[in-house]
């Protein structure tokens, strides 16, 4: 039940696998990956480095690396920049020294399922922030995993269901990432509905929207499934400048 990213040009996606093509069939099943924010630490990108690369030779998702540096799709990187490896307003930046690379890639494994490794906890928005859109419920089904303030593994909400169930957009925006490209959430869709909000929809069976499409409050977006997951669910998340907020905290109460 349950939780973006590339060459120096422009024009390269995150990943090959980072189709804006609708998708029918779900990738092999993987484990999220869990951040570990390097507080005040940074990392120089160089030429050929990619966000994905980056972001999992520091122990970090993607998405979070992205979210973190306000980087937004197609998540294109450049030589000479410089990305922080913690979430904004985290510790204080004093003595910030740079994360070194390591000569080669190493071998990425995700974390045991129930590991009770600890990580600094991620700033979050609080109850006060208020939202300007009536979010809708993005499918039918038991919630089986919740979100909690704090842990990097429970990001958004988890909703058990039924392979190819509707999944529909939570509120009226415009696809910004619509792939298989970060590891642990199958196929994904994010929508974005202004310039502090986003919503992701992950582990879906197939994708029925692409990149810059716009969409509305209750317009299917995707298939259940169980890409990047054990079972046919859903992974929602709602993210308030670029940090996880409770999903239930906006969702109409059931």
């Amino acid at each position: 039940m349950a939780r973006a990213i590339v060459m120096a040009m422009a024009s390269v996606c995150l990943l090959a696998a980072c189709s804006s093509q609708v998708v029918r069939e779900g990738g092999a099943r993987t484990s999220r990956v869990v951040s570990t924010p390097k507080y005040g630490a940074t990392v120089a990108v160089r030429r050929g480095d990619n966000l994905y690369r980056l972001a999992t030779d520091n122990g970090i998702s993607p998405l979070d690396l992205a979210t973190w540096n306000n980087i937004a799709p197609p998540y294109t990187i450049f030589p000479g920049q410089r990305l922080k490896l913690y979430p904004g307003g985290g510790r204080s930046s004093a003595g910030m020294t740079t994360s070194p690379r390591p000569a080669t890639s190493p071998s990425i494994r995700p974390p045991v399922a129930g590991s009770q490794s600890r990580v600094p906890p991620q700033p979050v928005a609080t109850t006060a922030v208020s939202s300007p859109f009536n979010w809708r419920w993005p499918t039918d089904g038991q919630l089986v995993a919740t979100y909690l303030s704090g842990d990097p593994t429970r990001q958004g909400i988890d909703i058990a269901g039924t392979g190819g169930q509707p999944v529909r957009a939570a509120a009226d925006g415009v696809v910004v990432y619509s792939g298989s490209g970060l590891v642990g959430y199958g196929e994904l869709i994010i929508i974005k509905h202004n310039d502090e909000w986003l919503s992701a929809y992950g582990h879906n069976r197939a994708r029925m929207v692409n990149e810059g499409q716009v969409v509305k409050s209750g317009q299917q977006i995707a298939e259940m499934g169980r890409s990047g997951a054990a079972r046919d669910m859903l992974h929602f998340e709602i993210r308030y400048n670029g940090k996880p907020v409770d999903p239930q905290q906006f969702l109409p109460r059931r």
